[in-house]
């Protein structure tokens, strides 16, 4: 059919327009070519240049700067240090690394032997990745290497940060220590950041820097470089730099920390100190202490054999990983099981003539001679363990377990730190599923006193005290802030114990202080604004024989350390307005009032005082040797970074 002329104007108009938009587009494309070309040959040209002849350019990553770590006043607890490193690349070597390593051995100090530990650590890795000839460098090492660095192929220079402790010993164990990633690390992560893999990479091993290790790490950068043919750095293209780890605070006070490690001195130890409102520790000590800064910088055998040998465990947190037998500082858990059960109030009365007899079994009360008749207050005063051994055969075992969980006994509590003991709150299930065995009223009676298989942690009897002086289900704290950020204070609720039982278990620690006839009488504080409740408690560590009570107990002294029993003193203060608790452990210390409640006292007037404590706090025959205790001390008394001090 034959078109009409319109017809064939309109398909005329429809090609012309297509060949336009054909012809638009073509010309689009070529121009967008052209000025990518032009780009190529004219900006990046030496670039691409350099890729052809031998993919020159490099991306290394910049390691980011550790997070540091304060304490609740900004006193600095973890930082990091300027460390000059050498570092060699076996590719960028030319494949044979030892010539290099022979001229390296002119100017810095490197033995056949670490030669050869370093040839077959080459061997070993990968001829891309970096390995670490020497660390630490010294700047003179540093300037000679760098005048030479034109004939160390290889060879890399590196002014980078370590981590550095300056308090040493006093936080090791909540704060734990950095060292390089080892094979075992990258195992354990899943999907492990690449910075992992830088040489000498610092990565948190144990403590607050392991469990907060990925808020501390930090996020590394990134640098274009070229390098010639023969691996050498000549020149940097592009740098990205990498962003600093999280800032962390911590609940501690350094200089109450500092105190409690030196008030422990050498002993086998641990002191907790919780504020009782907020469960903010404050301090959380445990002695003898190790310096972290040596695992930094690579622990010597001697020195690490020195510290795995040491019979007082100095690697050990014993402050949250040491469970011990509470002992008598267990009596309060016992004493409000039966007053919540209505088994006793507080004028029920035991008989104590120094012991108690169950199934032709003889148990013994600490005081040969009994004490008598003994009310619930006075069986708190006396520590008289015949008053106990009867309750725990009217309330029963599950009972006793019930209270001391919710007391936060045999509980593992929420912290950022290693290997968090949960320990014992026993009871007849427990033994059931743990040694198929049926429970015996003499396993009552034996936790009733807080031995047997009753098991706590110093920071378990802290929470234990807190609550008992708050009435409330206090958690302990050790974050502060991340990054700036507040971490959530929580609202603890109300404990599920009466308020009369609480009041009881208060007025007999009480009366272990402050009565004419409490056991650690000559360790109260004398100012009432001050005046403070406390337990005392000693655990023993080996049985006693019917031979050797007829004959006469050995007393620790005569005994060697480790068989002496441990000492034991939960306390705190104010009695009226309760703020702290402490707890303090002294493994085979001997007896609590002696040895563990002067060390307790002295650490909570601390805390009172924010500072050293006036020595009229304490009686007058204890002055003396306070004050010659305090002299001897070098303690921390910075000042704080941030205006204002408050344990809020």
């Amino acid at each position: 059919m034959k078109k009409s002329a319109r017809e064939i104007l309109e398909s005329g108009r429809s090609i012309r327009r297509r060949g336009l938009m054909l012809g638009g587009i073509q010309l689009a494309v070529a121009g967008a070519l052209g000025m990518k070309l032009r780009s190529m040959q004219l900006e990046h040209a030496e670039e691409y240049r350099m890729l052809a002849d031998g993919n020159s350019i490099k991306i290394r990553l910049i390691p980011p700067a550790r997070g540091l770590i304060h304490d609740r006043n900004g006193l600095l607890l973890a930082g990091n240090e300027q460390n000059y490193r050498l570092t060699m690349t076996r590719e960028e070597a030319g494949g044979d690394v030892l010539p290099v390593l022979r001229k390296l051995s002119n100017l810095i100090p490197m033995t056949d032997s670490r030669i050869a530990e370093l040839q077959d650590e080459f061997i070993k890795r990968s001829a891309i990745t970096p390995i670490v000839l020497a660390d630490r460098l010294s700047w003179e090492q540093f300037s000679s290497i760098a005048l030479n660095a034109p004939s160390l192929p290889g060879v890399t220079l590196e002014a980078g940060l370590s981590r550095a402790y300056p308090r040493a010993g006093d936080l090791a164990h909540v704060m734990g220590y950095v060292g390089p990633v080892s094979d075992y690390d990258l195992e354990r992560i899943e999907e492990p950041d690449p910075v992992l893999m830088l040489p000498e990479f610092q990565l948190g091993k144990v403590g607050v820097e392991s469990r907060l290790e990925e808020a501390l790490r930090g996020k590394a950068g990134a640098r274009r470089v070229e390098v010639n043919s023969r691996g050498r750095e000549m020149r940097e293209l592009g740098r990205q730099e990498g962003e600093q780890g999280a800032t962390v605070q911590l609940t501690i006070d350094a200089r109450l920390q500092n105190y409690a490690a030196q008030r422990m001195g050498e002993e086998s130890a641990a002191a907790v100190v919780m504020d009782t409102q907020t469960g903010d520790l404050l301090a959380i000590c445990s002695s003898p202490s190790f310096d972290p800064n040596k695992f930094v910088r690579g622990i010597s055998g001697p020195d690490y054999r020195a510290l795995m040998d040491h019979d007082h465990r100095p690697l050990a947190d014993k402050t949250v990983q040491g469970v011990y037998p509470p002992g008598s500082t267990f009596k309060m858990v016992t004493l409000m099981a039966g007053l919540e059960a209505g088994v006793i109030n507080a004028g029920t009365r035991f008989y104590c003539p120094g012991h108690t007899e169950v199934g032709g079994r003889r148990f013994h009360c600490w005081s040969r001679g009994g004490h008598g008749s003994v009310d619930a207050i006075q069986s708190l005063e006396h520590s008289c363990d015949v008053y106990y051994y009867e309750l725990a055969q009217r309330v029963g075992i599950d009972r006793i377990a019930i209270m001391a969980r919710k007391l936060g006994l045999g509980v593992r509590h929420d912290l950022p730190m290693s290997a968090v003991a949960t320990g014992i709150a026993p009871d007849r299930a427990w033994k059931r599923e743990r040694y198929d065995q049926e429970w015996q009223v003499g396993d009552s009676l034996n936790a009733s006193i807080g031995q047997g298989f009753v098991l706590a942690s110093p920071l378990q009897l802290a929470v234990m005290t807190a609550r008992i002086a708050s009435g409330r289900a206090v958690e302990p704290q050790l974050l502060r802030s991340i990054g700036g950020v507040p971490q959530p204070r929580p609202e603890f609720p109300e404990l599920d114990i009466s308020e009369s039982s609480l009041r009881i278990a208060r007025q007999g620690m009480d009366a272990v202080m402050n009565s004419a006839r409490g056991t650690a009488r000559r360790m109260r504080i004398l100012p009432d604004e001050w005046r403070m409740g406390g337990k005392t408690g000693t655990s023993q560590v080996r049985n006693i024989t019917a031979a050797e009570r007829a004959r006469g107990v050995i007393s620790n002294e005569q005994l060697p350390w480790n068989r002496r029993d441990h000492a034991l003193f939960v306390c705190y203060a104010p009695y009226q307005a309760p703020r702290y608790a402490v707890s303090v452990v002294v493994e085979h210390g001997g007896g609590g009032g002696a040895v563990a409640a002067p060390v307790a006292r002295d650490i909570l007037l601390f805390a009172l005082a924010d500072g050293l404590p006036p020595l009229d706090a304490v009686p007058p025959e204890q002055r003396a040797a306070m004050e010659e205790r305090h002299n001897a001390m070098h303690l921390y008394t910075p000042e704080p970074k941030s205006p204002g001090r408050s344990r809020a």
